[in-house]
């Protein structure tokens, strides 16, 4: 399982003099990201390599957060996150953009922008209702259940509420160029969160090349 931690800076657009195709590009600045742990099933119970991501001062740590980093021999860093599955990575190494290449089929997880207190309209996409004819019924959810059976609204009936914010997985994209030179992946297509938003980079397997966007 290929992985790399990285932050959104923000979306572009690179043009291709000879077919003079324009592609939306999502610039991520991603790693290093040093190898803090390596998980077996025999130790732990499932496969994982936790990778260390943001380097910070030491005092802006735990002493156990720090006892943990140490013992990999890693300085402090800001964020831990563990990539699923197996790895020929060990304890010690870095992670770099050039795990990647272009036309890598990839996944990005992140915390999506939140958009406050949302209406049924807005946040489930519901129909609103007619204008006209004395209606009532703009934007409003409409009818939320029965009467008198069952005497109560059901749990999970989709309402207003609080919009975005949450963790979103965008797959299906492709990697389109790597700069090593200043931890830069390039992915095609727009991934979550705002701009500076940390986001988690991970090979997509399920995505063969025949449903790759071209």
């Amino acid at each position: 399982m290929k992985g790399i931690i990285g932050r959104k800076l923000g979306m572009t657009q690179v043009f291709d003099p000879e077919s003079g195709r324009v592609t939306p590009v999502t610039v991520i600045e991603a790693g290093p990201c040093p190898v803090v742990q390596v998980k077996t099933v025999e130790t732990d119970g499932y496969e994982a390599v936790q990778l260390a991501y943001d380097e910070v001062a030491e005092r802006k740590l735990t002493k156990g957060e720090l006892g943990h980093l140490k013992r990999a021999g890693v300085a402090a860093h800001r964020r831990l996150i563990e990539f699923r599955g197996q790895t020929e990575l060990t304890v010690g190494e870095t992670v770099t953009v050039e795990a990647f290449e272009p036309g890598d089929a990839v996944k990005v997880a992140g915390t999506s922008i939140g958009k406050g207190f949302a209406g049924t309209i807005k946040r489930h996409r519901f129909h609103r209702g007619p204008k006209t004819h004395g209606s009532h019924n703009i934007r409003k959810p409409g009818s939320i259940g029965a009467s008198a059976t069952p005497s109560r609204v059901f749990k999970g009936m989709r309402m207003a509420g609080r919009l975005g914010g949450k963790r979103v997985t965008q797959v299906g994209l492709v990697v389109h160029a790597v700069d090593p030179e200043r931890n830069l992946l390039l992915v095609k297509g727009a991934v979550p969160g705002p701009k500076n938003a940390v986001v988690e980079v991970r090979e997509e397997k399920a995505h063969s090349r025949h449903h790759r966007h071209q």
